[in-house]
């Protein structure tokens, strides 16, 4: 058994493999306390030009994840999952990745 912390797991980048996006790193985690699972990770964008400018934020859904490894998260997100509220942004906002 393998095991990951979680300080350890926000330095681990993001990437979808429907298409190669860098998403970003982690930067919450939702956890279900009944059952004891994970249910979702929460990743904030890296690539904004400016500073200044608002870093969107997806909420990722742990059945999405493919792969975590030593340099990186690979997730699978289909088109329409990304256009669905799985994959939106704290304030509703929608990310499209096509």
């Amino acid at each position: 058994m393998q095991k990951i912390s979680f300080s350890d797991l926000c330095e681990l980048e993001v990437i979808n493999l429907c298409g190669g996006e860098r998403l970003g790193y982690p930067i919450d985690l939702e956890i279900d306390l009944c059952d004891n699972r994970i249910l979702s990770i929460t990743v904030r964008e890296c690539d904004s030009p400016s500073i200044f400018d608002k870093k969107e934020e997806y909420r990722i859904p742990w059945k999405n994840i493919e792969c975590i490894g030593s340099d990186a998260i690979l997730v699978k997100l289909e088109r329409a999952e990304c256009i669905s509220d799985q994959c939106s942004t704290k304030k509703k906002r929608i990310k499209r990745f096509f």
